[in-house]
């Protein structure tokens, strides 16, 4: 891959999975071999990955605690929101300041895994070729969770928001420091900036194949706690 910055979002309360979440941060939370913050690791430094910035809120020492027990082949730092969350946008933008190439920003929510890796690389070629900012989004079809709504519409590339959204926004994507041009605030969401950049015509996506597994809620862990994935 040409792209060797990555920065992954990990500085959620986990609200919705307490009890699980009062002593473990939601990243460390395990399915099958690994947790969740070492499946998005491994996902970027396999593809290529060789600066990591993670961003740290609710019980950061187990966070860095973790990566620092492991010997990744990949330089990685901590943006600290201790004191104040900057929500998804927010929290990307002070995470790569330092990033002055494209970046793919990753949410250890979904249950990455090597499977996605043809796909993460079909999205550098889009992103390189449409030179606009992309995401990996999947049909609401194959979402484990059916209670989906849907995030975006996606035809010929082009992402698009409607009354009836088909797709879901998987965690996934590559973006440059131009899409925070028009943002004047420390504390935004990324859908300020989508819906900038769709509005301008500037959002681009694929569709991603893979069976989406999301954690987002203490019943759902439970649910793909017992389909017993161990990859």
């Amino acid at each position: 891959m040409k792209i060797k910055h990555g920065m992954i979002l990990a500085a959620g309360l986990g609200k919705r999975m307490k009890p699980i979440t009062l002593k473990t941060p939601k990243p460390l939370i395990q399915i099958g071999n690994k947790n969740l913050l070492e499946r998005a690791i491994e996902l970027l430094i396999k593809n290529g990955i060789e600066d990591i910035a993670i961003n740290v809120h609710y019980l950061p020492d187990q966070i860095k605690d973790f990566v620092y027990s492991k010997n990744y082949k990949a330089k990685i730092v901590f943006s600290n929101e201790q004191d104040t969350l900057l929500d998804t946008g927010g929290g990307i933008l002070q995470a790569t300041r330092s990033f002055k190439k494209p970046f793919i920003a990753i949410n250890p929510d979904t249950l990455w895994s090597d499977a996605y890796s043809n796909e993460l690389k079909d999205l550098e070629d889009l992103y390189f070729k449409k030179k606009k900012p992309c995401l990996l989004l999947v049909n609401k079809n194959l979402s484990f969770d059916s209670s989906f709504k849907g995030d975006f519409n996606l035809q010929d590339g082009m992402i698009s928001r409607d009354n009836n959204n088909e797709f879901i926004f998987t965690g996934l994507q590559i973006l440059d420091h131009s899409v925070f041009n028009s943002i004047k605030d420390k504390i935004f969401s990324m859908n300020k900036v989508w819906n900038y950049l769709i509005k301008e015509n500037f959002l681009f996506g694929n569709a991603s194949k893979q069976k989406f597994y999301h954690l987002n809620t203490k019943e759902m862990y439970k649910k793909i706690l017992d389909l017993e994935i161990t990859d």
